[in-house]
């Protein structure tokens, strides 16, 4: 697995970049969003985060300024119908604190406005119905991060620190969140949450 890549940005494009690393040229799919964050073509020893998807046909490497758009990415492509394209594409339409509001509000509607998304796959997106995957409970916690300090026992200053590490751990999120949970700061400032059903 290619979790990251270091090199000369040869060129920056609003879908992807290319990367020089060591005398090899790397192209990587990338949102809008992080295609904003690069230094402009040129720019030596720069990190790209990355996501390495296998096909029977093809190998395709994402790019990702953030681990917060990785995990993002990665919640994305699990859900049924969703590929790669699709998922930068509603990357590159929202914000993850955007993203957060429109699945924890059920933002159907909202979330159809995504090119390439229309109502049927927008309802499968804010409920994160996967293609396969165990049933049962599931971490579950409100991803709008305004809502973490309330329905987590924590500070106002965590809020953001609750959606990283929630991230972090592969987590769900649902418009129920976590009710009554206790969140456990280890040293990364990560949080180890309670199980409950719902969505992502």
């Amino acid at each position: 697995m290619i979790v990251q890549l270091t090199g000369t940005l040869v060129e920056v494009l609003p879908t992807h970049v290319v990367l020089d690393v060591g005398g090899v040229g790397y192209e990587l799919g990338v949102s809008s969003s992080t295609a904003a964050a690069l230094p402009q073509a040129g720019e030596a020893g720069v990190t790209v985060l990355t996501r390495l998807i296998v096909r029977e046909d093809a190998m395709d490497l994402y790019g990702f300024a953030t681990r917060e758009e990785r995990a993002l990415f990665d919640r994305l492509v699990a859900i049924s119908g969703v590929g790669p394209k699709l998922a930068l594409s509603v990357l590159s339409t929202f914000s993850p604190a955007q993203l957060a509001t429109v699945v924890a509000t059920q933002d159907i509607g909202r979330m159809a406005q995504v090119p390439g998304v229309g109502k049927r796959k927008g309802r499968r997106l804010c409920q994160g119905r996967r293609a396969a995957g165990p049933r049962g409970p599931r971490a579950a916690v409100a991803f709008d991060s305004r809502r973490v300090s309330g329905q987590l026992r924590c500070g106002r200053g965590h809020r953001r620190a609750a959606l990283h590490g929630f991230l972090a751990a592969g987590g769900r999120a649902g418009p129920r969140g976590l009710r009554g949970g206790r969140c456990h700061h280890h040293r990364e400032g990560a949080l180890v949450c309670a199980q409950a059903p719902g969505r992502w």
